[in-house]
């Protein structure tokens, strides 16, 4: 994945995500998917990015 591409539509600060874009506080992929572990979620709390994965500490430099 190229981590200099930034989608600006999807604004993202979890920078210990591999698809973190180098560039800013951006999800570096063209989309993404929300979900919930929860059975009926009421809180943003139970909301989660599953387009996490987890990335090298020092992808960006």
């Amino acid at each position: 994945m190229d981590k200099t591409n930034m989608n600006s539509k999807i604004e993202c600060t979890v920078t210990q995500c591999a698809n973190h874009s180098c560039e800013g506080n951006y999800c570096a992929l063209e989309r993404i998917r929300v979900g919930s572990h929860e059975q009926n979620p009421t809180m943003i709390q139970c909301t989660d990015c599953e387009s996490f994965v987890l990335g090298d500490k020092n992808q960006c430099k």
